[in-house]
């Protein structure tokens, strides 16, 4: 797998990318997490926001390595 990425003649890191998409992921779950009302739940929301989007970057930057 290619450590970098031709994006418009750049070379772009791939984790770079993965962090975009983690960030728009982190978005779209915290914006259902509020919808459905989970944030009760959690002793302290931001904390919990932060948690999430490192679990998600770490799987996801894993999984950029096995593929």
């Amino acid at each position: 797998m290619p450590r970098e990425i031709p994006l418009f003649d750049a070379l772009v890191p791939s984790l770079l990318l993965v962090f975009i998409g983690c960030v728009f992921l982190q978005i779209l779950l915290d914006w259902l997490f509020g919808r459905l009302g989970l944030y009760r739940h959690v002793w302290h929301p931001g904390l919990f926001r932060i948690a999430v989007f490192a679990c998600l970057f770490g799987s996801l930057a894993l999984l950029l390595n096995v593929v």
